[in-house]
């Protein structure tokens, strides 16, 4: 392979994100020069970070080196993609993996979006101060700068796990109903902040019993002005009586109010009524970046939906994909109906896959995500909202103020699920059983501080190597629902026609 590497900085499309994480891109290029000159190559830098297609096209395109994505932040999948897809040339997504700007999480993105069109890519991460003395991350360095491509063992994961009678029974009556009526999402946008992977489409969605409807954000603006001050006002004394901790005025959040609650739930109400009125089963709801200056961020109405006590609401949660996210949105429409026709609440959550770090002896994941985490992952209890707490999203994201739909999950057992599209264009579900954890108070807040404190947290033990979810996994985000329903979510893909991926070594017996 030629001795030449270009390397290159795959941005945000936002400035100040670029600004937060503009030290640890110049520590990684440090590092990441470090590393391949220890390995006799010549690594040069192309310039600046790439925040628009066009500047990705225009970058490195015309680059026929092997090329290193550096990923310290989050960044937009196109950044990337775009100037690379088409080309064969060896190509390696390079994390510091930290959790203090989600690089590994962008990482995850893009490697999923790659993969979608057709792109080879290699992956490479590393938890180490000096990245030269990391054995395993630069034993997969040189395998890629020998050859352009570098290999981890897939011993984790397999095809297909045992499914009951009992589970097989249970998957019926959810497919029996799927066949009867088929699910139909509102879709509020698509293809946010650069998902690639986010997006399947009616070609794949008409095929396992889904469809899509999509309507424009903007109408929201348009229809929100018809809310009443009295449907308003009643909700927000819904969310206050039902136990939700609202964080107003407090240090770095002053302009953060009740009245800014309250136009969430303005916002909250006008999404309902436009699920009422199209008879929509779940929603996909794009993250609101053109309307950042226009209405509060929509975090808040999000954690609602996916919640049993919301205002208005009939006792169950309406499954809301935040960031409009199709290949969160199947497997928590599937989990949601499988633990009802079981006679359990439909709480799924919807998390990023952010970081993580070892606890008494094993790795747990965080998992975090601004918004679409129910209230039931807080308290196990359908008919409250108690340990729901509400803070100002970060103002560098969001200049109007409104709040999360934050909290520390409970202990216990978990399914998790995700599917995404192979390069053939057929659809796969990965899923497996794990355990979200309980951490002690001053390892939670410092893992919790560590990463984005006003989002909704859970330590999970994903029931498999952590370096396997780095090598393999095609997403940044996860569906968590609590309790065992692998063998049922697995029976009822193989009615879909959904090819799975069932995770970890506890999962074949």
């Amino acid at each position: 392979m030629s001795s030449k590497i270009a390397v290159f900085w795959p941005g945000d499309y936002r400035a100040k994100p670029n600004e937060w994480a503009l030290d640890q891109s110049k520590e990684a290029t440090t590092q990441i020069f470090a590393a391949l000159k220890k390995l006799g190559k010549s690594p040069y830098l192309i310039d600046g970070y790439l925040t628009r297609p066009g500047e990705s096209i225009r970058k490195l395109g015309p680059v026929t080196d092997p090329a290193v994505g550096l990923f310290v932040h989050w960044t937009y999948a196109p950044h990337t993609v775009d100037g690379v897809v088409g080309k064969d040339t060896p190509l390696l997504l390079a994390s510091n993996f930290s959790g203090t700007w989600p690089g590994l999480v962008a990482l995850l993105n893009t490697a999923a979006s790659l993969e979608i069109v057709g792109r080879s890519a290699s992956r490479v991460w590393t938890r180490a101060a000096d990245w030269t003395t990391d054995e395993f991350f630069m034993e997969h360095l040189r395998e890629w700068a020998e050859t352009g491509v570098t290999t981890y063992p897939d011993d984790e994961i397999h095809k297909t796990a045992p499914v009951s009678a009992a589970a097989k029974g249970v998957a019926q009556g959810v497919l029996d109903a799927i066949s009867a009526k088929r699910i139909l999402a509102l879709m509020l946008g698509d293809t946010s902040m650069g998902m690639i992977n986010g997006y399947f489409g009616p070609r794949v969605l008409t095929k396992i019993g889904f469809t899509e409807h999509k309507v424009d954000q903007a109408w929201i603006l348009e229809r929100r002005g018809s809310v009443s001050a009295e449907r308003v006002e009643a909700a927000f004394k819904f969310v206050v009586d039902k136990g939700v901790t609202f964080h107003w005025g407090e240090t770095d959040a002053e302009d953060f109010t009740p009245d800014s609650t309250r136009e969430q739930l303005r916002d909250y109400l006008t999404v309902l009524d436009m699920i009422e009125e199209f008879e929509a089963d779940c929603l996909g709801w794009q993250y609101q970046l053109g309307l950042l200056k226009l209405t509060p961020p929509s975090d808040f109405a999000e954690g609602l939906f996916n919640s049993h006590a919301r205002p208005e609401g009939n006792g169950h949660p309406i499954i809301t994909s935040t960031e409009a996210d199709q290949g969160n949105l199947i497997p928590m429409e599937l989990m949601k109906r499988i633990l009802e026709a079981k006679g359990q609440p439909g709480a799924v959550m919807f998390h990023d896959v952010r970081w993580g770090a070892e606890h008494d002896g094993r790795f747990l994941w965080i998992l975090l995500n601004s918004g679409s985490c129910g209230a039931y992952a807080f308290n196990h209890d359908v008919t409250s909202l108690k340990g729901a707490h509400s803070y100002r999203q970060p103002a560098g994201y969001f200049p109007v103020p409104g709040g999360t739909f934050a909290g520390s999950s409970l202990p216990g057992e978990i399914t998790w699920a995700r599917a995404w599209l192979d390069r053939s264009g057929d659809l796969v579900m990965d899923l497996g059983r794990g355990e979200s954890v309980d951490l002690p108070e001053e390892v939670r807040e410092s893992w919790w501080q560590g990463t984005t404190r006003q989002w909704p947290f859970m330590a999970a033990d994903l029931g498999c190597d952590w370096n396997a979810v780095m090598a393999h996994y095609m997403s940044n985000h996860v569906a968590v629902a609590y309790g065992d329903i692998l063998g049922e979510l697995v029976a009822v893909c193989g009615g879909l026609g959904i090819r799975t991926r069932v995770w970890g070594k506890g999962t074949q017996g």
